[in-house]
Order: structure tokens, then C-alpha cells, then sequence
């Protein structure tokens, strides 16, 4: 969504054995503890870059990134809610190719969220609708899945336009798609979104309609992304802006296993016999060391940004999930596209 936000980003040193290499990022310092970097118990900040911003590759802005997903062999999927979907290199993060993606009419998407399917296609949705759709590596558009009429937006439907779906992930094993709302429905309690899931069907490439649920976020956020943990469990970004404050994001894990599944629940209050997602706090960025980042209008932490995009690359030697974040500067001169690496140990349970 084209926030007026400032979410920060900050670049990756992957290098994850079964997934992803990166280069080092600006700042970031390798065999460094934990603890050093840490912006809470569970959550360490690597490193960040700014190496993107203002940039642009094969006469296309490389800006407005909205999410990322780990492709083939380790590169990163990047995705531009202007319609555009990079590739950038493993290593140094750096464009080395770039498509576009239209509608079925030809014309350009307002696209937030990204997955990258096992055959290699890219599931990507647009806020307009909303929708999700299916690329070929090339761009070229292959299919869409049903979305239920409640989600469409008002008056087809009971959702705020760009307030949609902003998140997409495969869950693990790849039957399961979810996307994650980035705000209420009309008649649900605000601060109430809810996730929508899909299941594989015996055609491949082929998703129906299942489960869906309801997950509270913090007084004034909405949700930015959701990305699948490897135990099946959700890493969601929360984010806020506030005029002459600057950013509010924390990074949750949310559990779906024990919530109620809302497709037949009309309106969501809170009400009894209706369990939401439960979620624990990971970290809150805002207590992140900067590291030096500059910040190009007021910030509670000169690092934060319009933080939009995660995905998870691997893991650290003792087991901690590396993950890459990227904000969306809106082509905003005020705005940075920064791209952060963090590292997270995981909670056993989730509390709330």
C-alpha cells in the first residue's frame, strides 16, 4: 500500500546452507553475537543497506518494493507495487533482471504481495480488486484464484481500498497459499483483519478456497506481511505511521493452529466462541541498534522506514531463521528503499 510511511530496511548477510548466500551488507559484522546487535531477546539486527535507493536497472525504478521471496537458487524475488518484479542477485542483492505485470486487461496492478511456487511461478496480488494471480517467470499472466465476495472491495465487496491483501505466503509443503489483509472489514471490529487461505488441488498450479481467520493487530497497524515459518507458523509485520513521529513496526509470530475458522462468521468483534490467531511479540524495531542509518524525515529510530516486504533466506549456524526485510520509499524523496538483515530464535509457544 503507498503509505505515507517511513519503514526501514536493512540489508542481508545470507548465508544460509541449505538456502541463501549474500554478501555482507553496510554495517554488518559477521561472527558478531547476538546479543551485540540485538533489538530484543529473540531478534538481532545483522546489518542494512541503502545500495537500492533511488536507483534504477534496465530504464525501471528500483523503488516501491512491496515484499521478497526467495526464488531459484538462492536469488531474491523483489517485488515493486508499481507492477514491476525483479530478480536481484544473491550475493550483492543488485538487479539482474526485471518483468512486467498486467491484469488480464493490460493494465498495471497495484502488487503487495508475493509467493514463489514450486514450479517457479510467482503467485503476486494486486490491491486494486483484490486479487492473486499467476506469472510465468517471463510475466506472462497464466491464472487466478477465487476470492471470496466479502474480501472484494466496497461496494462489491466489504474492504477499503489498499487496505487488502498485503502479505502472501506458501505455507510449508506448499498445499496451503495465505494472504493477509491489511485491514478490517466493514462491520468487523476495526483492528480485526483477517487471513484468507487456499488449498492445492490435484491440478498443478491450482488452488480452492479454504480456511480463513482472524488475527488482531496493535491499536493503530495494520498488517504489512506475513511470511511462513518452517514449523508452519506465521512471521507477521505489523506497521504504523505517525506525521512528525515517524514509524511504528514490530514483527510478530502468529499461530493459527488453535483459531476458529471464520469463512461463515459474518462480522468479527472479539466474541465469544470466535478464538483469533494467537501472537507474541518478537521484536519491536524501534529498539533495533541503528547502526549509523540516517533517516531523511523524523523517526523514533533513524533506521525505520516504511519496512514492507520479508521473506526468510535460512538459517545461522546455531539455528536462527535469517531474515530479509525491504521498505518502500513510495518514490518519495523523503523515503528510503532500504533493505535490512535480521536474525530471529523462535519461541516454542505463542502466548497471546
Amino acid at each position: 500500500m503507498r503509505l505515507r510511511t517511513v519503514l526501514a530496511t536493512v540489508t542481508a548477510g545470507l548465508a544460509a546452507a541449505t538456502c541463501v548466500t549474500a554478501a555482507a551488507p553496510v554495517n554488518a559484522q559477521s561472527g558478531t553475537a547476538p546479543s551485540a546487535h540485538a533489538c530484543s531477546p529473540a531478534v538481532s539486527i545483522t546489518g542494512y543497506s541503502d545500495a537500492l535507493d533511488k536507483t534504477t536497472y534496465d530504464a525501471t525504478f528500483v523503488g516501491n518494493l512491496s515484499a521478497l521471496a526467495v526464488d531459484r537458487g538462492g536469488r531474491i524475488a523483489a517485488l515493486s507495487d508499481r507492477s514491476s518484479l525483479f530478480t536481484l542477485d544473491r550475493e550483492t542483492l543488485k538487479p539482474t533482471s526485471v518483468v512486467k505485470l498486467v491484469d488480464e486487461k493490460g493494465a498495471a496492478l497495484d502488487s503487495e504481495g508475493l509467493a514463489v511456487d514450486g514450479d517457479g511461478t510467482r503467485l503476486v496480488t494486486s490491491e486494486t480488486e483484490p486479487s492473486v494471480r499467476r506469472y510465468e517467470r517471463d510475466g506472462t499472466l497464466v491464472g487466478s484464484l477465487p476470492v471470496p465476495d466479502a474480501l472484494k472491495v466496497a461496494p462489491a465487496g466489504r474492504a477499503t481500498s489498499n487496505l487488502t491483501f498485503e502479505g502472501l505466503t506458501l505455507l510449508p509443503g506448499g498445499h496451503t497459499l495465505l494472504a493477509a489483509m491489511e485491514g478490517s472489514l466493514s462491520g468487523d471490529t476495526a483492528g480485526i483483519v483477517r487471513f484468507q487461505t487456499w488449498e492445492r488441488t490435484t491440478r498443478q498450479g491450482d488452488f480452492r478456497l479454504a480456511a480463513q481467520y482472524g488475527y488482531r493487530t496493535d491499536s493503530g497497524l495494520g498488517v504489512s506481511e506475513a511470511q511462513a515459518t518452517p514449523d508452519g507458523r506465521l512471521l507477521v509485520l505489523e506497521r504504523g505511521f505517525t506525521a512528525g513521529v515517524g514509524n511504528t513496526v514490530r514483527l510478530y509470530l502468529a499461530d493459527l493452529r488453535h483459531a476458529t475458522d471464520t469463512r461463515r462468521v459474518d462480522t468479527l468483534t472479539g466474541q465469544d466462541g470466535v478464538r483469533l490467531a494467537r501472537k507474541t511479540l518478537l521484536a519491536d524495531l524501534v529498539n533495533c541498534p541503528s547502526l549509523g542509518a540516517q533517516a531523511k524525515q523524523p523517526q523514533p529510530n533513524p533506521l525505520l522506514d516504511n519496512i514492507e516486504g520479508l521473506t526468510i533466506t535460512g538459517r545461522t549456524p546455531d539455528g536462527r531463521l535469517r531474515l530479509l526485510l525491504v521498505s518502500d520509499d513510495n518514490q518519495n524523496a523523503v523515503q528510503t528503499t532500504r533493505l535490512y538483515s535480521l536474525s530471529a530464535r523462535l519461541p516454542h509457544t505463542v502466548n497471546g
